[in-house]
């Protein structure tokens, strides 16, 4: 795949790869306009972040974006005209994993000249980016209670605990009516445990109903939790019903408080930032500024040390052997390629789901048209490193550099399993303007282009479609957001922090079935 680097505005177009037979539109482009730089005349109103043919594509030959398949030509197309779903087919076509044929060793700074940010360190070593007590739910029965107790601390309430971020509640729909073992339940329970372990989390309460499948005896002995200090638990049906449970948690909340409230900032190294790498809402930018400046910024965070966590396996298909050739050994490129045979051949089988090519409306509009060309953007968020390790969904993540996580493409349930994982940090990016949020680890949002981001400030941290002005490099739009990481990583607050968005981005995945 081509690098950021390699692309070159032509006026009211952008030249990817000298071997593309697209370009894209900078700039909505009317029927007629003369493209000198590349020697064809519009033959369509193409609007911004879509793909003009830049010669003439013939039925069955592959569509290059960044010198990668993106699609085929359904039609003769002719120079000028616009690409897009309606003459794109999407079809399987041969992908030469190669695994680990491209591998590079990250060359990492000394530590004396690494960055560092203002985190809190844990008795067991663990670096967190925020200070929370966290109330956990087994079961969609005692949900109603984690959020009582929750909302109970109000900012006020707080007042006298300024080293405390806050009382998050993290509840989900399942637990009970769904298989007793396996995977499904060893999935739920693994995502659990992260956020009951995270570095971010002073300490957790964890609440069951008591008759539920899920039973809390079990999430403790499979995940090795130990109540403490850190950890305490409650069973409804033993504690005497909804409002003593609620007035049970409060209780035990107000005790924690203090302890929690000594925790103070003090420096550490950037090695200890996990950041979860996000994308939603994408749109015919993402892959041309936003996701490769974040990119950037991964390869920079991986100099220091830390981790970038890249995920939404169904928005790695098509590209994946991209990642395979940059695998540190050949048993690495070999998980990743194992998840997405799984996630082809037997997860979605028959379903109308984006890796089986269609993507969503906005992504449509957007200017994307099937799931090889998303894929390709998604992808650029990992930057250019090697592919470290590969991991199941809400595994902890251990090893530095780039690593990749399957998870779905719903963003709130990829975030759950990057921040179960260990992510101290969330970087989304957004093309078409997604809301979201993540407790207890903050998120940034991304932007894609500057339209959107005027549209949309108090969502969005960073304007990446400053890239697309010329009023930024890549590289400098990669050391703004590394550099956003750090100051978030010490307390600054997110825009999604300040509008209180967090509260129901718990989403642990439903792999199983319901019954």
């Amino acid at each position: 795949m081509t690098t950021p680097t390699d692309k070159r505005l032509i006026g009211p177009v952008i030249r990817l790869h000298a071997a593309d037979n697209i370009v894209v539109a900078r700039l909505d482009v009317p029927i007629g306009t003369a493209v000198a730089g590349e020697n064809f005349t519009s033959r369509s109103q193409v609007p911004a972040g879509y793909k003009i043919a830049a010669r003439r594509i013939a039925k069955g030959e592959p569509i290059l974006k960044y010198n990668v398949t993106v699609g085929f030509a359904n039609a003769d197309i002719e120079p000028g005209t616009m690409v897009h779903s309606h003459n794109t087919e999407f079809r399987e076509f041969d992908r030469d994993y190669a695994h680990a044929s491209e591998f590079r060793a990250i060359e990492l700074l000394p530590e004396s000249e690494r960055a560092t940010f203002q985190g809190y360190v844990r008795a067991n070593g663990q670096v967190g980016t925020r200070n929370f007590i966290g109330i956990l739910s087994t079961v969609n029965c005692s949900a109603t209670v984690v959020h009582k107790i929750a909302e109970w601390f109000t900012p006020e309430r707080l007042a006298e605990f300024p080293n405390v971020d806050g009382v998050a509640a993290f509840s989900h729909g399942i637990g009970c009516g769904m298989e007793a073992s396996g995977e499904p339940m060893q999935l739920l329970r693994r995502t659990m445990a992260g956020y009951a372990r995270h570095p971010n989390l002073a300490a957790a309460l964890v609440i069951g109903l008591g008759c539920e499948r899920n039973q809390l005896k079990g999430l403790l002995e499979q995940e090795n939790l130990v109540p403490n200090d850190r950890l305490h638990t409650f069973i409804m049906q033993e504690a005497g019903g909804t409002r003593k449970s609620i007035e049970a948690g409060i209780a035990a909340v107000r005790a924690l408080l203090p302890e929690a409230n000594k925790a103070k900032r003090q420096t550490v190294s950037a090695s200890h930032l996990s950041v979860g790498l996000q994308c939603g809402g994408s749109d015919g930018f993402s892959s041309i500024t936003a996701n490769p400046a974040l990119g950037a910024a991964v390869d920079i965070l991986a100099r220091h040390g830390g981790t970038g966590i890249l995920s939404e396996t169904p928005e790695i298909y098509g590209v994946e052997h991209t990642l395979t050739r940059r695998a540190a050994s050949r048993a690495v490129g070999e998980k990743l390629a194992e998840r997405v045979r799984w996630w082809k051949d037997e997860y979605s089988v028959g379903r109308d789901v984006q890796i089986n090519g269609k993507v969503s409306p906005g992504n449509q509009v957007g200017g994307l048209a099937n799931i090889f060309e998303k894929s390709l953007g998604s992808s650029m968020k990992g930057g250019t490193g090697p592919l470290m390790e590969v991991y199941r969904y809400a595994e902890p993540v251990t090893a530095k550099g780039l690593v990749f996580m399957d998870t779905p493409g719903f963003d709130p349930v990829s975030a759950t399993g990057q921040i179960a994982g260990g992510a101290n940090l969330i970087a989304f990016t957004t093309g078409r303007g997604s809301m979201f949020g993540s407790k207890p680890a903050p998120c940034v949002k991304l932007a894609t282009n500057t339209p959107m981001f005027n549209a949309l400030q108090e969502d969005m941290d960073i304007n990446c479609g400053e890239i697309l002005d010329g009023t930024a490099s890549m590289q400098q739009m990669g050391q703004r957001i590394f550099e956003l990481f750090l100051r978030t990583a010490s307390g600054e607050a997110s825009k999604s922090e300040k509008l209180g968005l967090g509260d129901h981005e718990f989403v642990p995945w439903q792999i199983g079935i319901l019954g």
